[in-house]
């Protein structure tokens, strides 16, 4: 997972997380120990956004880098989630890693990554990705499987062995994090939790009941 956070994770993973004066280096942290450690996808999220009538919605995500920007993932554009985004540019992400007993809450407005960005990722992906990125019409209505199937077959001879262009429609947004609170499981339901609110360019910290 690109970062630019050194991981100490003796002091913050095995020590008392609560003694951390800075949120990203402590998720920094806590990713790296929940990639040794989940079966599947460490950086899937919760990724929770509202429609204009301010009904919520949320579906499952995956991260594809932080630093002290923000919390960035790709989507198409048009879709459910692309269009709420767009509308609302507020969204809130949760990580739960269950074999660490332990979550991370995050929230804050979202902007749009660079095309430097999105194409940098975009040209990353498999070529199968890519093609599917031109073929899904996502959140629309399928008439059945072999409809995109069709469109599969139509973008693979379309763009032949050569290169696949990104999208108009395709890119990412950055969660900026106001807020990012930290979880982790204790005996008897009496859990610990850190939240953290931004002020400009610092952090302040508070404990929660459980």
């Amino acid at each position: 997972m690109p970062s630019n956070y050194d991981n100490n994770v003796s002091t913050l993973t095995k020590g008392d997380f609560t003694e951390a004066d800075e949120p990203l280096a402590l998720f920094a942290a806590w990713l790296e120990e929940a990639t040794k450690s989940e079966i599947n996808d460490p950086t899937a999220m919760s990724l929770a956004t509202v429609d204009d009538e301010g009904m919520p919605d949320i579906r499952m995500v995956l991260l594809k880098g932080f630093d002290a920007r923000g919390f960035v993932f790709y989507t198409n554009f048009d879709s459910t989630k692309g269009q709420e985004l767009l509308q609302s540019r507020k969204a809130a992400m949760g990580f739960h890693w269950k074999s660490l007993r332990r979550q991370v809450r995050i929230r804050g407005p979202v902007e749009i990554v660079s095309n430097e960005e999105a194409d940098e990722y975009y040209a990353s992906r498999p070529r199968g990705s890519r093609i599917g990125a031109w073929a899904s019409k996502q959140s629309r209505p399928l008439e059945s499987r072999f409809a995109l199937e069709k469109e599969v077959a139509r973008y693979t001879a379309k763009f032949g062995v050569g290169t696949i262009p990104r999208p108009d429609h395709w890119s990412g947004f950055r969660l900026v994090p106001v807020e990012i609170e930290f979880w982790k499981d204790g005996a008897f339901r009496l859990h610990d939790r850190v939240r953290f609110s931004r002020n400009d360019n610092s952090w302040s910290k508070v404990r929660l009941y459980p």
